[in-house]
């Protein structure tokens, strides 16, 4: 338990942390740390239930997109501002680091496996958010439609 919540915190503070790097305004950081820890609630969930690489990622991205939309509209800031650190936890790093260690130590077949993963989780995260966008223009189109009848 210790554990989890350790990592949490660290969810949280390298979220919070990536978006001072990128000059995140100060308004948004706080909402952008929530952001990314949730959507790694999300991912931890599911890859501790049993799920693959690929559905936790998606879902996790799905989440942190839908959440990014909402707080955006909340605080009339684009949406791109909570979406980009809160994605930070998702990246797939270490696999992209795996894969150029074991590429620059002749060790194809690994790398090519590495390569893949990284591949099929970037899609993962790039699927998340188009569903996420779709879902909220599917829903905006919706409530037009309630409020014209």
């Amino acid at each position: 338990m210790t554990m989890f919540i350790l990592k949490v915190i660290c969810v949280y503070l390298s979220t919070v942390g990536f978006g001072l790097i990128v000059n995140l305004p100060r308004r948004a950081l706080n909402e952008a740390g929530i952001i990314g820890l949730i959507g790694w609630l999300v991912y931890y969930g599911i890859t501790y239930f049993g799920g693959g690489m690929g559905t936790a990622n998606f879902g996790g991205s799905l989440v942190i997109g839908l959440l990014s939309i909402g707080f955006a509209r909340f605080k009339k800031m684009p949406g791109i501002i909570f979406q980009i650190p809160a994605l930070v936890p998702l990246v797939p790093g270490g696999q992209a680091y795996q894969f150029i260690k074991n590429f620059a130590m002749s060790k194809y077949v690994m790398a090519l496996d590495y390569l893949s993963q990284v591949i099929w989780i970037a899609g993962a995260i790039a699927l998340g958010f188009i569903v996420a966008e779709i879902v909220f223009k599917v829903n905006m189109k919706l409530n037009k439609k309630r409020l014209k009848s």
